[in-house]
């Protein structure tokens, strides 16, 4: 399988545990039968699956009750259902400096819609929010504070326990699209009030499934509103959990499929001191500019860099083109991250490793790279 000169695992993660296509496979071949609609043999083991699912995400995001999780599509449907949900007309809403469009454009249509007004989090530099200047920036108003744990940019990791405990009872919604799978998430812990994750990123499931976890689930209406195989008797949907936010068929399929990778997780190909080497190697070249964290323990696996003379669409297409090695370029989806490193418009050449990429790889990308600044 062709994967070590595969470096956009922050779009998405190739490749998958062999484990999630036998699952889904098994589904869709074998099994077949709906969630929570009948009582015959297969049905019920499909029920069971799902539940099992739900029960080792809790799990893996530091959740007791397991049904405060609920199914998604993806981190950016439950960003939609908290954003949608909460009463925010005519208040402040403070997010972080790195946030991406799944945040973004839903906050803008609020602005646009409900008056919502909108302001960044203190921060330094590389986007990690100051957490000593933030109540400065509280307003008597504030009713909600956004944290994308790891940007999908330069990956600088948010300080989650640290602006909890600055914002007090202010709810905090957080976006771990790319921190799930990657960094050990705490969320009880930490008091964190709603979390969206998706499964394709690092938690290397398919595409089409993720999960939102909501501490206090009575606040928020439902998103989407229809069949749930419970209280079939009443128009009104179900207010109980997980019912409530899960109308329709799942994606059982998907769900299998996670299911598979959380039970498949790969040994790393590399340890971080690897990482951080690449790194340090890659900020040596004279003609490449590097965008990370200022801390090294604010590091995530994901980093994004720019030649001093030429464009990163170039750069992307020689790597590609001369090397086969494959990743992002342009905005990503994260304008505002890129405003607050410097580098709108422009973009950046994003590199993102994968838990499979050993040494070996890093080398391979380090020689394409030094290619590249010595011409």
């Amino acid at each position: 399988m062709a994967y070590s000169t595969y470096f956009d695992n922050a779009a998405t993660s190739f490749p998958k545990p062999g484990e999630v296509s036998r699952q889904m496979t098994r589904y869709l071949d074998e099994m077949g039968g709906a969630y929570g609609r009948s009582a015959y043999q297969r049905a019920l083991e499909v029920s069971g699956i799902v539940e099992e699912t739900r029960d080792r995400l809790a799990e893996q995001l530091g959740v007791r009750d397991s049904s405060k999780v609920v199914f998604t599509m993806n981190a950016t449907h439950g960003i939609n259902i908290v954003l949608r949900g909460l009463q925010l007309e005519n208040r402040h809403v403070l997010v972080s400096p790195l946030e991406h469009n799944a945040a973004s454009r839903p906050l803008h249509c609020l602005k646009e819609e409900k008056r919502v007004s909108v302001s960044v989090l203190p921060h330094f530099s590389d986007g990690f929010v100051d957490v000593a200047r933030i109540k400065h920036h509280l307003q008597q108003d504030t009713a909600l504070v956004i944290v994308n744990h790891q940007s999908n940019v330069n990956g600088v990791i948010q300080p989650l326990p640290a602006i909890k405990k600055e914002i007090g009872g202010i709810p905090i919604l957080v976006d771990a699209a790319q921190s799930a799978g990657r960094i050990p998430l705490e969320v009880d812990r930490w008091g964190i009030d709603y979390l969206a994750i998706t499964g394709h990123k690092g938690l290397l499931g398919p595409t089409g499934v993720g999960g939102l976890f909501l501490k206090k689930p009575d606040e928020i209406p439902p998103f989407i509103y229809g069949g749930t195989g419970s209280n079939s008797e009443d128009c009104a949907m179900p207010p109980f959990m997980p019912d409530k936010f899960e109308a329709g068929t799942h994606n059982i399929a998907g769900i299998c499929g996670l299911l598979g990778a959380l039970d498949a997780r790969p040994d790393p190909g590399h340890t971080f001191e690897d990482f951080i080497v690449l790194i340090q190697e890659i900020k040596a070249l004279k003609n490449l500019k590097f965008y990370g964290a200022r801390e090294r323990d604010h590091q995530g696996t994901v980093f994004s860099i720019n030649h001093t003379t030429r464009d990163c669409a170039s750069v992307g297409q020689e790597l590609f083109d001369r090397f086969r090695i494959e990743i992002r370029v342009g905005l990503h989806c994260a304008p505002e991250a890129h405003k607050t490193i410097g580098t709108f418009p422009r973009g950046t050449v994003r590199i993102a490793p994968s838990v499979y990429h050993t040494v070996s790889d890093f080398e391979y990308l380090l020689k394409a790279l030094a290619e590249i600044d010595r011409e």
